[in-house]
């Protein structure tokens, strides 16, 4: 009989869950630094890091049902944050309360997490069996070799996108060496700093809202989350003759050149800037008389005014409010146009105090994305100010 101790093999559950879960602790540690402008993000991400990484070292070294069943629940919460964080956003935790869509990098994260949860439950189902073995455990090689490798290279290819990040993602936002060419503010050698680039807003095209002065990168980052969000989700609404059952109802404005449809329910059901649920739908009249969806307008909470309204983008964004306009019926529709603060005529009324909105545009406008409309339709803006038209990222191909 041999001297050496007898060995049993490591199933291949123990070996892919732990590198697993080392490689999902890797892409969110790489993602920190692409986020330092949000402290809670990066509080989230490190703990998240720091709890997976702690968990594959574990489960390589010491593999035990306790330690498979805990691996299994924190696969699951990963997992189930980020499924939140990509269709309703966390409200709690600042740069994730906005819902972006999904990226090469947090879905390769999500989907790490979800195989080390099912290995880690599959390990727990059958750890009994191993550990009432008084043989040791070593590690099994060739039968997990290329699920490992496979993890090993997705993990590297998600770390590398996660590190050069910047919120929209590769689909809906502006290239890396974009963005650094508009926002290096350092002082540097040059004498002559090229002037910031600006280019139009093109649906079609990677987001870039880049070059405006005094709109510093947070900003510019939220403006281009919620374009690319709305981009994303908005066409969802693109039947209008389906939007009535939906709880949406036309302001009977079309003469104007637009239609607004308003879900009169969501203006106080505690959602906000969400494309998922906007308050109103724009479609443009076109020539020919049909319809297209052109633009959510979303409105602002209750008891939200002018001068408290959140801050999205900066320069790059403006709300404003209708203080003009008379309605009647039930739902509510034009019924025409007061003075500004002004009386409406008998059998019509305004509809309380105005709230604030502003619109996102799913279509070029010369105005940007953020335009308001023009003439009647354009509404009223903070005592001070004056409509606002970026001209830089405005397209004039509609």
């Amino acid at each position: 009989m041999s001297s050496h101790p007898q060995t049993t093999a490591r199933p291949p559950a123990v070996l892919i869950g732990a590198v697993a879960s080392l490689g999902a602790g890797a892409v969110h540690a790489a993602a920190i630094g692409a986020h330092a402008e949000h402290p809670g993000v990066v509080r989230t991400f490190a703990a998240l890091a720091a709890v997976q990484l702690a968990w594959g070292a574990l489960m390589l070294a010491r593999p035990s049902g306790r330690t498979a069943a805990e691996g299994a629940a924190l696969g699951a919460v990963s997992v189930l944050g980020w499924l939140v964080a990509k269709t309703i956003g966390i409200g709690f935790v600042d740069g994730l309360e906005i819902a972006e869509p999904v990226q090469w990098a947090d879905g390769v994260a999500a989907g790490l997490a979800a195989v080390a949860a099912l290995s880690a439950a599959a390990w727990w189902r059958t750890a009994r069996s191993y550990q009432s073995s008084a043989m040791p455990i070593r590690l099994a090689r060739r039968p997990v070799s290329i699920a490992v490798v496979a993890i090993a290279v997705v993990g590297l290819s998600a770390m590398n996108a996660a590190a050069t990040h910047h919120h929209a993602g590769e689909d809906h936002s502006h290239a890396d060496g974009e963005t650094a060419s508009h926002h290096d503010d350092s002082d540097s050698a040059h004498a002559h700093p090229a002037a910031p680039l600006t280019k139009p807003y093109d649906p079609t095209e990677p987001i870039d809202l880049g070059g405006v002065d005094g709109v510093t990168p947070d900003q510019q980052a939220r403006a281009e989350n919620l374009v690319a969000n709305t981009l994303w989700k908005l066409p969802q609404f693109a039947d209008w003759t389906a939007l009535e059952a939906r709880g949406y109802h036309s302001i009977r404005d079309d003469g104007t050149g637009y239609e607004h449809f308003v879900n009169w329910d969501a203006l106080d059901d505690g959602r906000q800037l969400d494309p998922d649920h906007p308050e109103s739908v724009v479609f443009e009249i076109r020539p020919d008389g049909t319809k297209q969806l052109a633009s959510a307008m979303f409105f602002a909470e209750p008891g939200t005014t002018l001068d408290n309204v959140p801050d999205i983008g900066g320069a790059l964004t403006q709300w404003h409010i209708h203080d003009d306009l008379c309605f009647t019926g039930d739902p509510p529709r034009i019924a025409g146009i007061t003075s500004i603060g002004g009386p409406c005529a008998p059998g019509t009324q305004k509809l309380g105090d105005p709230r604030p909105m502003i619109h996102v545009w799913i279509v070029p406008n010369e105005c940007g994305p953020f335009a308001a409309l023009e003439g009647i339709g354009a509404g009223q803006v903070r005592t001070g100010e004056t409509r606002a038209c970026d001209t830089a990222h405005g397209s004039h191909h509609r």
